[in-house]
């Protein structure tokens, strides 16, 4: 009886667990992520979930929503609504209800006037600003919805004489200054005063204009050019204000490779990226400390099984609290969400049918604790509800804003534990540690990130205190270590000269010493390897080996910087990466050479081309040590003194060539050219080769196992 109780419970428990999954997974539209300094998707909780879609119907509106463009809220978290379809602002109220409707009013001549495809909207303290874009210009109400003035098209000299003044988005600072986006006007965004008059331009796009296109330019007629493309700015098509002041503002309008390039790249001055910071001035003020540029998507995946490419295309922005901003992608129907340094705090939205996707998502805004999206498609309004762990990260934001680093870390702490995957939580609390004053544990948070600027900035200060204490002993062992090198290239220097005149055979050590003179003096020292046999092949192999070693060293000894994810090559790879080509070389150069009479044996041509190796071993231990001890900034050194090994043997090994095979120079530059292109062709024939080989032993055992099924 207790047997069939104990079943029948197990039964119920599987049974549960068997729904309970499928119910959670089915009531989030959307997966919420970021992602890591790598590019790599880092799935996350929902930030905001999905409350309620707003439909005309549940606003109260007789006339149903037509072509909606812009979504904004005031501080009493009243709603204002773009109709640009039935030419009017829709007013609801803060549970989304309707207030009024402004539409038509008797304009300042006292005749009726009305609203003509209006696409923006701005509320300021007392008053509505109308984007009237059909009509060209800005209508303004109180806050009643009653009419106040029109600002008709500003007049400039500065204008295009073909531009059309078109508002479509704009914003009003603390000092009633005008900000508005026109979209015809790719000068920048316009700036008036409050009685609409034309102050000037300001945070006009970059132009990227080749060499060739300037100097094309120069031999056109004025007609050639005026037909031709003209090089003219991108022009914005969003705004929003920041509680400072500052303003957001967003383009679609910029080439996808050239947006594409500067995602790749990490570009940090905003030239060809698709949201700026302006302030008043018109200075590009953005922070983009993050992984990624702030530009949304980073990998150009697929959504809801249509094949979508190309970075993202951003229509709208919005400033959320403690300094969070979010963007929004009509391609995607997503939304990302940065903090003010850039950091991507998440990402989130889909295009399916189920409560919380957006079909053409159009405009964003904050309400609150929510987050309220325009669904043009649908002509609703989308209500996300900010989650616990989102209400973390604006505690740990808020609290890292108020220079409060205990609780900030103790905040990111707590994020963690809801998204280990967070890299920006292990970033906010390394830079809590920093401000605090103990690098030393900041610098582990940050490599938990793998993030080498933070990190490269706690390491100066941990370097400069380790300095201050050993600066004495750190001078004298770096005198030590010059006098020994000194007194030992010296006394390779007096081997090197009683060897070439001792008239004896060299012993292994001499062979190696000579190499020092070689790389100093190539022209006699390759002559007298080769003719008076100053070099061997055992000497040669050991400077091979050397290099191996080398290039083993800066694969697993390279500082933090230099190698963030600890990644290391086996041995053998390395052997294969230095003995492959250089082999191929040697094989190359020694079947032309034989044709164009090379006076150098394959053995000749091996025992020059391994002691001009000799730089890369000289430079490139010392530098890999001293890597450990740069800054990111400081990584130039390095990597400086790398190239140079890397030209010097390259130089040292064109002039060992030319002696060896007693070549003029313009001879030995066509013939390693030409052993460059025949090292291609062995590869190619190689390739061609094991392929046949392949396909030939797959030929005979299929023929076996025929025979084999027959019988």
């Amino acid at each position: 009886m207790r047997a069939k109780k104990l079943i029948s419970v197990l039964a119920i428990v599987l049974l549960i667990l068997m729904v309970v999954p499928l119910t959670v997974g089915a009531a989030s539209a959307y997966q919420t992520y970021t992602y890591s300094i790598d590019g790599e998707v880092q799935w996350s909780p929902d930030a905001y979930a999905a409350k309620q879609s707003v439909d005309s119907a549940y606003m109260g509106l007789e006339v149903p929503l037509k072509t909606p463009n812009d979504l904004i809220t005031d501080d009493a978290n009243n709603v204002y609504i773009a109709d640009t379809g039935n030419n009017r602002i829709v007013v609801l109220d803060r549970y989304f209800k309707l207030k009024m409707t402004i539409g038509e009013f008797i304009n300042d001549q006292g005749v009726p006037d009305s609203l003509n495809a209006p696409q923006g909207v701005f509320i300021s303290s007392d008053r509505i600003w109308v984007c009237d874009t059909g009509s060209s210009r800005i209508v303004i109400f109180d806050r009643e919805g009653n009419y106040l003035r029109i600002l008709e098209a500003p007049e400039s000299s500065l204008f295009d004489n073909n531009a059309i003044y078109k508002p479509v988005a704009m914003a009003v600072d603390q000092y009633n200054r005008l900000y508005v986006v026109s979209s015809s006007t790719y000068q920048g965004i316009i700036v008036l005063d409050e009685d609409g008059n034309f102050q000037n331009f300001i945070g006009a796009q970059a132009v990227s204009i080749t060499f060739w296109q300037i100097i094309w330019r120069r031999f056109q007629t004025e007609e050639q050019r005026a037909l031709t493309k003209s090089f003219v700015s991108t022009e914005f098509n969003n705004i929003a204000l920041d509680q400072d002041g500052n303003l957001y503002v967003t383009t679609s309008s910029i080439k996808e490779q050239d947006l594409a390039d500067a995602i790749t790249a990490g570009q940090t001055d905003g030239k060809n990226l698709p949201v700026k910071l302006l302030n008043s001035k018109g200075d590009e003020i953005m922070r983009r400390n993050g992984f990624w540029p702030p530009a949304g998507e980073i990998q150009y995946t697929t959504v809801s099984s249509e094949e979508i490419f190309g970075p993202s295309t951003i229509v709208d922005v919005a400033c959320g609290p403690e300094q969070t901003w979010s963007i929004i992608d009509s391609k995607r129907s997503k939304i990302y969400t940065y903090d003010y340094d850039g950091n991507l705090l998440f990402a989130f939205g889909d295009n399916t049918s189920m409560l919380g996707s957006i079909t053409t998502i159009r405009a964003i805004t904050y309400q609150d604790t929510r987050m309220l999206v325009l669904d043009s498609s649908n002509l609703s309004v989308m209500v996300y509800e900010r989650t616990e762990y989102g209400d973390l990260l604006l505690e740990a934001i808020a609290a890292q804003n108020n220079l409060n680093y205990d609780y900030a870390i103790e905040c990111w702490k707590r994020v963690l534990q809801h998204n280990s995957n967070f890299d920006a939580a292990y970033v906010g609390i390394g830079q809590a540690y920093y401000r605090a004053g103990d690098y030393k544990q900041a610098m582990q948070y940050f490599e938990i990130a793998y993030e080498t600027k933070n990190w490269s900035n706690s390491y100066k200060e941990v370097r400069k205190d380790w300095m201050a204490s050993w600066l004495p002993l750190t001078l004298l062992v770096l005198i030590i270590v010059i006098v020994l090198i000194a007194k030992a290239l010296k006394h390779v220097g007096k081997v090197n000269a009683a060897v070439a005149v001792a008239g004896r055979k060299t012993k292994y050590v001499e062979e190696l010493y000579y190499g020092f003179h070689v790389i100093m003096h190539p022209f006699d020292g390759f002559w007298d390897l080769k003719h008076e046999k100053r070099g061997s092949m055992r000497a040669a192999l050991t400077f091979l080996g050397l290099t191996i070693l080398a290039f083993f060293y800066q694969n697993v000894g390279s500082g933090y910087v230099f190698n963030p994810y600890r990644n290391h090559s086996p041995i053998w790879v390395v052997i294969i990466s230095v003995v492959l080509p250089l082999g191929l070389f040697m094989l190359a150069n020694w079947c032309l050479t034989t044709l164009f009479d090379g006076e150098g044996s394959l053995k000749d041509i091996f025992i020059a081309s391994c002691y001009a190796l000799l730089p890369i071993v000289l430079i490139l231990i010392p530098s890999t040590i001293l890597s450990n001890f740069l800054t990111e900034s400081e990584a130039g050194i390095v990597t400086f003194l790398n190239v140079v090994s890397y030209v010097w043997a390259g130089l040292l090994l064109v002039f060992g060539l030319q002696v060896t095979h007693d070549y003029l120079g313009g001879k030995n530059l066509i013939t390693i050219l030409g052993t460059i292109i025949g090292m291609a062709f062995i590869m190619f024939v190689a390739t061609l080769f094991t392929t046949l080989l392949i396909k030939l032993v797959s030929l005979i055992t299929n023929i076996v196992q025929e025979i084999q099924y027959r019988l």
